[in-house]
């Protein structure tokens, strides 16, 4: 939908007061123009510039689509859902609960409700569903807050008037929006083949005690202490620049025969055949963050693992992130089998012995520190 500007106007916006308080009263005046162009009424118009929020209509206008609205009993005849479910819903995904009768539900909360009966036909249990729906909202709410703070930024430019920021705004996403679905999709798949692979792999071996074609590695877990608060308590922007450094750090601390695997938002995974390289490297990395932000932690383990398609799965893999988890702020934890394949050279002591989810049965963890003195 192309935005018109070779339009007639209507409305006297000044005598309505929507030039009061402007800035840049011809720019006001274009915009107004414009958006009266493209159909919105003079009470939208007000609402909008009363919250500030003129600029942005062209960007809501592309969002809500084609405009179609359909009241509750409408998406429930044609989907077959009764109407609690659908308010059950709505509260995970995070929209507010239509009266009976409002035709306020949008195009894309259809196509939702479709896939929603769908999945029950299934045999997905209503409780799983409407579990799935809360967290999968709250990612993608962290998501699309991310894209707005990077895109405002970067679309922003000295001497905007709000017209011309509006406008800008409507363009890139016009442009941009169609690529951001198959690209969520395909990150999508790529974690749930992970998470699923892992999750096989996991059973396979808690059944056999084995796995087929296993080798021996090492395994070390590094993540940012408090990070979920962090993203409570500071901006997006803030928390991709914490990210950006400390995906920097593991970079830079990693030498062979140690390798760095993957990097999975607030943590990093590392291994290498023998444990030693991966106790430096991971006490290296926590080490330097007592003095460069963000402060991290660690875990190793050392056993057998199987190597696929350039990741790791297995026992040690599943210990040594249980170990991150566990681990103090600063501090790095370790299984047995790496405290007695390592030795002398670092400062050991006992923390226990522990039962770790997903983990058959008990591990003795050890803390390690490199002695007084040592950098």
């Amino acid at each position: 939908m192309a935005l018109r500007h070779d339009v007639r106007v209507g409305i006297d916006f000044q005598a309505e007061g929507l030039l009061d308080g402007a800035d840049d009263r011809e720019a006001r005046l274009e915009l107004l123009r414009t958006l009266e162009g493209e159909g919105f009424t003079l009470e939208e118009l007000r609402d909008a510039a009363a919250s500030d929020r003129l600029a942005l209509l062209p960007v809501e206008r592309i969002l809500a689509g084609d405009g179609v609205f359909y009241t509750p009993e409408e998406v429930c005849d044609e989907t077959g859902l009764d109407i609690d479910f659908l308010n059950e819903a709505g509260r995970a995904l995070g929209v507010p609960v239509r009266e009976p009768g409002e035709r306020a539900i949008t195009e894309e909360e259809l196509e939702l409700s479709r896939s929603a009966k769908l999945l029950l036909d299934a045999g997905l249990p209503k409780e799983a569903f409407l579990e799935l729906t809360a967290v999968m909202s709250r990612s993608m709410a962290n998501i699309a807050a991310t894209f707005t703070a990077v895109f405002g930024e970067a679309l922003i430019k000295p001497g905007d008037t709000e017209r011309d920021l509006g406008l800008r705004y409507a363009e890139t996403l016009r442009n941009l929006g169609p690529l951001a679905a198959p690209t969520l999709q395909q990150m999508f798949n790529l974690r749930l083949r992970e998470q699923m692979r892992e999750a096989v792999i996991s059973q396979a071996e808690l059944q056999s005690g084995r796995l087929a074609g296993a080798q021996p590695v090492a395994v070390g877990f590094v993540d940012i202490v408090g990070f979920t608060r962090l993203g409570e308590d500071v901006g997006p922007d803030d928390v991709g620049a914490v990210v950006r450094r400390f995906e920097r750090a593991v970079a830079d601390a990693v030498e062979p025969p140690v390798r760095l695997v993957k990097t999975i938002g607030d943590a990093a995974m590392l291994v290498a055949p023998e444990p030693a390289p991966v106790v430096e490297a991971v006490l290296g990395l926590v080490d330097r963050s007592q003095e460069e932000a963000p402060l991290l932690r660690g875990g190793v383990a050392l056993g057998e693992g199987l190597a696929r398609a350039g990741d790791w799965y297995g026992r040690p893999v599943n210990l040594a992130a249980r170990l991150t988890a566990f681990a103090r702020r600063g501090s790095v934890v370790t299984s047995k089998e790496v405290r007695d394949a390592v030795g002398d050279g670092y400062d050991w002591s006992e923390a226990g012995s522990r039962r770790f989810k997903g983990v058959k049965g008990s591990v003795d963890v050890f803390r390690v520190r490199r002695p007084d003195g040592d950098g």
